[in-house]
């Protein structure tokens, strides 16, 4: 018999929120007023981001064959997976518990407390993470962009103070009091998606087809084990790629009723992926094969010589990469201040009151100093990448949803939705597994190649 949702509120600890009314992060940060396309606004920005730019970088530990396969499947599974999680999600609405935040999801329907805590470190990790490589990567644009190691190769600027400049646009944004309130900017998020991507395409196609077209080697590395860990951690890179790891915080953004309007989000970016994944991974891979680096603008764009194409195309692509990672950093930040909220702000006084504003203020632009910090002091964008994308993103996205749809609807044994889930279970716990420890086996490796503060990104 399950368990009623004050019962669960004993079992599960102190971040388990039963009355919303007296809920500041419920009622501030996570304002149920979105339709379904501003999940689709949401989602898309949490999924279709510059990390899309390291997809020939994926496929360089993998090949064409294997590249395409993981790619389709990866595709597949989560669509699959989100679509299950949006039933649960429904299931529990209908059932008179509504859940806004996964943690509670994970726990109510598992019924188990140390599950409610879990969901919360892979969140944090996740969250924490994608904040930190936004700001890193907006760090890198802001340089590249103006072009200043070009302009004053022996200037006192390092990487570290563009991120600091990036921090601040941050620290200014980040005062978007409400989930919901992001939708316009992830509207322009994802038309700033499609413009990059075709922007990226075409250059590439460009240099693919100049006079001074790099050579094309698309052999994989010579050694069998050296092979075995860069396809898991190029499996871990696309995990991370397709991976949002809050679904339901997406979904408490829409009015209630929810049912079935995650699903038309769902479609809405699915679309946007199939037109941007594809064609950035294939027109990449193509040109610069096993050469293709971290973020295929830097392929384009070489240290030596010339770049590989007209270098407005590439600057206004950097420019809208550069506008995208502010709105993901401000996405993915969303549960961190929900979380703050909720201990710090007091419901019965006005979202804008003195008392809830100041410590807004103070909060927020902390948390955001603590991610630029980390992002000038440790620039490894492609390794935090695999390490997110095995760590944190495969068991949120490709093994809980399978679980808590189990459990909740639970198929027969004999039915074919039984088995796929118990499949998908297994098989990416393992490649999570294996992935994680091939990333940071990764990640050790280049810190040998870099130094606190660096003035270099890692690849």
């Amino acid at each position: 018999m399950r368990v009623s949702m004050d019962e669960a509120a004993q079992d599960y600890g102190p971040f388990q929120e039963i009355n919303r009314e007296e809920d500041a992060g419920a009622s501030f940060v996570l304002q149920s007023k979105g339709t379904w396309w501003h999940a689709g606004f949401h989602l898309t920005t949490a999924i279709v981001g510059p990390t899309l730019l390291t997809l020939p970088y994926a496929f360089r530990g993998l090949g064409w064959v294997l590249g395409f396969i993981c790619l389709t499947v990866m595709g597949v599974v989560t669509f699959y997976s989100y679509y299950l999680m949006s039933l649960v999600l429904d299931h529990c609405e209908k059932a008179g518990r509504r859940h806004i935040r996964f943690r509670e999801l994970a726990a109510d329907v598992l019924g188990s407390g140390w599950m409610f805590y879990f969901v919360i470190f892979i969140q944090t990790a996740i969250n924490t993470g994608i904040s930190i490589g936004a700001i890193l990567l907006a760090g890198e644009c802001i340089q590249v962009w103006i072009m200043y190691s070009n302009l004053s190769p022996d200037g006192s600027l390092k990487l570290y103070h563009f991120i600091a400049m990036a921090t601040v646009v941050m620290i200014l944004l980040s005062q978007f009091p409400t989930f919901h309130s992001l939708r316009h900017i992830n509207l322009c998020s994802l038309f700033l998606s499609l413009a990059y991507t075709f922007l990226v395409v075409g250059a590439c196609i460009y240099a693919g087809t100049s006079k001074n077209a790099p050579s094309r080697d698309y052999s994989l590395e010579a050694s069998e084990s050296s092979r075995l860990f860069s396809a898991f951690t190029s499996i871990s890179i696309i995990a991370a790629i397709f991976g949002i790891g809050i679904l339901p915080e997406i979904q408490a953004t829409v009015a209630p009723p929810a049912t079935g309007k995650m699903v038309k989000g769902l479609i809405m970016c699915y679309s946007v992926i199939f037109l941007t994944f594809y064609s950035a991974a294939v027109s990449g891979y193509w040109v610069f094969g096993n050469k293709s680096n971290s973020m295929i603008l830097k392929s384009l764009m070489p240290d030596e010589g010339p770049s590989l194409a007209p270098v407005w195309v590439l600057g206004l692509a950097i420019a809208f990469v550069l506008l995208q990672l502010f709105a993901i950093g401000l996405i993915y930040s969303q549960v961190a201040y929900e979380i703050m909220e909720k201990k710090s702000a007091d419901v019965k006084q006005g979202i804008f009151s003195k008392r809830n504003l100041i410590p807004r203020i103070i909060l927020r632009s902390l948390y955001v100093i603590f991610c630029g910090f980390f992002a000038a002091m440790l620039p490894f964008f492609g390794d935090v990448s695999a390490v997110v994308g095995a760590i944190g993103f495969i068991p949120l996205d490709f093994v809980l949803p399978m679980l808590l749809y189990n459990m909740t609807f639970k198929p027969r044994r004999s039915s074919f939705a039984y088995w796929i889930n118990n499949s998908i279970i297994i098989v990416f716990t393992i490649v999570g597994l294996l992935g994680a420890f091939s990333s940071v086996r990764k990640l050790v490796l280049d810190a040998k190649e870099f130094k606190i503060f660096s003035d270099d990104v890692v690849d």
